[in-house]
Parts: structure tokens; C-alpha cells; sequence
């Protein structure tokens, strides 16, 4: 004979905490429903009292009008690149930075460590002159790789993976694989990369979306209509004289489900990688 299964019983706090969070799950996702909505709509709807909340029937016609204004997709694969490529390179920058300040003891290790988090504190529009200037001198204006470059350091990936490296990686297998005669790359390949490929879910997740919202740099560097990323061609749609807001919200609606495919693609790792330190 089977047992009868206790049923679980809510407390009042548990109840009062899925409440909070159905009621945050929704207003978090309300902008991108209501930029549904607008992108299905007319212009006029989007001043219209009371708001309107109900999607309409005009995403073709809106999506065609963004086709007809800008190379939509030329622009989504050239900011797919970009953040691509960026990417990758912080996250092996970054691992690597991680791993040297968290492991290995070398002069002035903490002050450099120290000022490298400072740099989080400066805005970037301080150095938009002088960055500017210095990608002219070097004769990457409008062009990918003048966009890039200013990307590759990212104080926070290094912070973030210096703490789990710190945290995941046990000092004793490094020191056996010495023992061994690996090199400390080799280390890095072979016993620490596997280790905190978790954490490159998270970084990546991070470092992706935020270059690609990412426009007063790309905007600054990016001349050519050809070489426009999907931040720059979207804000070439509107002009002083003419906004239509069901063409443009169209286009970031469309603009932004790249971004979801990715989180949803990575969610898992990036889910593992921030629960892991709670269940140590």
C-alpha cells in the first residue's frame, strides 16, 4: 500500500514572499510587453489616453518600414559580431587577470589589483575625448576593431573572476600540478578553466548585453551607415521633424530578442554560477 503524501502547507512568510516576486516578475516584464504592444500600433497610439495595453495588427507593416529606413540586419550581425568578439576576449583576459591576482604573488599585487577597481568609479564620457583621439591617431575610425578595443578591459569581469577562481580553485591542486611540471598556463588550461567555466556563463551574459546597449562610444566611432551597429541604426530612424514610435519600437523589439535567445541559451550555467557560492 502506497503512504498518502503529506501535503505541504504554505507559512504566511513563504506566501508573502512568492507574492513580492510574481509582483516583481511582472512589473520587470511589463516594459518589454508594452514594447510589444507599440510595436504593433500606430504612432498616434503611443500618446493616446487612457495607454494603450492591447497589441494592434500593424508589426509587418511597422517592421517593413524599419527594412525600408536602415540594413536591419546588416546592423544586427555587425553588433552580433562585435559583442561576439569581445566577449571571448574578455572572458580570456579576464580569467586570466583572475587567476594571476587570485594565485600568484608578485610585487605591488594589490595596489595594481586596487587600482584597476578604481577605473569603475571614472565615467566613460571623461575619456570619450581623449579615446577618441587616440583611435584617430591609430587610423581605426569607423571601423569594428576601434569599437572594440576600448571594450577589452573590464574591470569587473577581472574582480568577478578573481573571486571564484579564489573561492572554487583549492590552492593544494595547484600546487600537485606543479608538482607534476605544468606550466602555469597549462594550469590555467587544464585545471582551472574547466573549473570556472560556470562563471564565464555569468561574465559573458554581462559583457554581451552590455556592449550591445552599449551607443555613445559606438555612435562616436561608427560613421558609415555600412558599418553601423543596431544601436546606431536605430537611432538614425528617428528625426527632428517625424518620430513614428510604432517603426522604432518595432525595430528595438526586434533588436532585443537576440538578447533573449542568448540568456536563454546560457541560463543554466548562469544560474549555476550564481547559486554555487550558496551551496558551498
Amino acid at each position: 500500500m502506497h503512504k498518502p503524501t503529506k501535503k505541504r502547507k504554505l507559512s504566511a512568510g513563504t506566501l508573502v514572499a512568492y507574492l513580492f516576486l510574481s509582483l516583481a516578475s511582472i512589473l520587470s516584464l511589463f516594459p518589454f510587453y508594452w514594447m510589444f504592444v507599440m510595436a504593433t500600433q500606430t504612432s498616434s497610439a503611443y500618446n493616446s489616453i487612457p495607454p494603450t495595453i492591447t497589441p494592434g495588427n500593424m508589426m509587418v507593416e511597422n517592421f517593413q518600414k524599419v527594412l525600408s529606413q536602415i540594413d536591419f540586419f546588416g546592423a544586427l550581425w555587425t553588433s552580433f559580431v562585435l559583442c561576439s568578439v569581445v566577449t571571448l576576449v574578455v572572458l580570456f583576459i579576464s580569467s586570466l587577470a583572475g587567476f594571476a591576482f587570485a594565485k600568484f604573488n608578485f610585487p605591488a599585487k594589490n595596489v595594481l589589483f586596487v587600482t584597476i577597481l578604481l577605473t569603475m568609479i571614472i565615467p566613460p564620457q571623461l575619456g570619450l575625448i581623449p579615446q577618441y583621439f587616440l583611435i584617430a591617431n591609430a587610423g581605426l575610425l569607423d571601423t569594428l576593431p576601434g569599437v572594440m578595443i576600448l571594450f577589452f578591459l573590464n574591470p569587473l569581469g577581472i574582480f568577478l573572476m578573481r573571486q571564484y577562481v579564489n573561492d572554487s580553485v583549492p590552492d593544494e591542486l595547484i600546487e600537485a600540478a606543479k608538482l607534476d611540471g605544468c606550466s602555469n598556463f597549462r594550469i590555467y588550461r587544464s585545471i582551472v578553466l574547466p573549473i570556472i567555466l560556470p562563471a564565464f556563463a555569468t561574465l559573458g551574459i554581462i559583457v554581451f548585453t552590455a556592449v550591445w546597449g552599449e551607443f555613445l562610444w559606438q555612435f562616436t566611432v561608427l560613421r558609415d551607415p555600412e558599418n553601423y551597429t543596431i544601436q546606431v541604426a536605430l537611432a538614425s530612424l528617428s528625426n527632428t521633424f517625424n518620430v513614428d514610435f510604432g517603426m522604432i519600437l518595432s525595430g528595438v523589439f526586434w533588436a532585443t530578442v537576440p538578447l533573449i535567445i542568448i540568456f536563454l541559451l546560457f541560463n543554466r550555467l548562469f544560474i549555476s554560477s550564481i547559486t554555487e557560492g550558496s551551496v558551498k
